[in-house]
């Protein structure tokens, strides 16, 4: 239901209750104090017009399923709200016997036991429509917050694998490297080796010729 509407009907409900006590205060009085109190009693029924046209606006605004329950109950409060001006009616016009006053009195009165027992009923009502309401915002909240907890670890420990990634990743640039020196050196060393094999095949080959020479000078003499 619509918090709005709820809103409205609760400042309807405490308003219809005081102007029916005054109605019936006002039935007890008579001469300027009367006249001052019906006045009051008119504003009120005014205000009371007012918060009708505005609940049945926000009423026909909301969905089908809602809009026929809380136009159901807008008829009952436009009827209470005639029936109000019925009774100002009747006390502005001054020509009341006492056996009207009293059935009067005792319509008020009555009335006014009505209304204020109806009030309660709607009160405890949209009280606890309101402490429901209440309760799902704390349950929403209090998930809220579980999730943003969650996000925030989620967050975490994704800021931890990424430091652990870019550790990683610097030591295999690390690694890359040493790998690229270590191969540079070896590719070094082949050359050298590679050098020194030929080296030694001239010395071997020059001193094989030598030999060869010598022996050769020895078997002529």
């Amino acid at each position: 239901m619509s918090e709005v509407f709820e809103g409205y009907e609760r400042q309807y409900c405490e308003l219809s209750a005081n102007l029916s006590k005054k109605c019936t205060a006002a039935a007890a009085i008579s001469g300027e104090q009367k006249k001052q109190k019906v006045s009051d009693i008119r504003g009120g029924l005014e205000n009371a017009e007012e918060l009708i046209r505005k609940m049945d606006l926000e009423a026909r605004s909301l969905q089908s399923n809602v809009k026929a329950m809380l136009l159901a109950k807008l008829r009952e409060y436009k009827s209470d709200l005639n029936n109000l001006k019925s009774e100002v009616k009747r006390i502005a016009s001054g020509n009341l016997n006492p056996d009207d006053r009293d059935q009067l009195l005792e319509s008020g009165m009555a009335d006014a036991l009505t209304a204020s027992t109806n009030q309660r009923s709607r009160l405890m009502m949209t009280t606890e429509r309101l402490n429901q309401s209440s309760d799902r915002v704390k349950d929403s909240r209090r998930t809220m917050l579980e999730t943003e907890e969650l996000g925030v670890s989620i967050l975490q420990d994704l800021h931890s694998q990424r430091q652990a990634l870019l550790h990683a990743n610097n030591t295999l640039h690390g690694v890359d490297d040493n790998i690229g020196k270590s191969k540079k050196i070896l590719t070094a060393m082949s050359r050298r080796m590679n050098r020194n094999k030929w080296i030694i095949g001239i010395i071997v080959t020059v001193l094989i010729v030598a030999v060869v020479i010598v022996l050769y000078f020895k078997l002529v003499k």
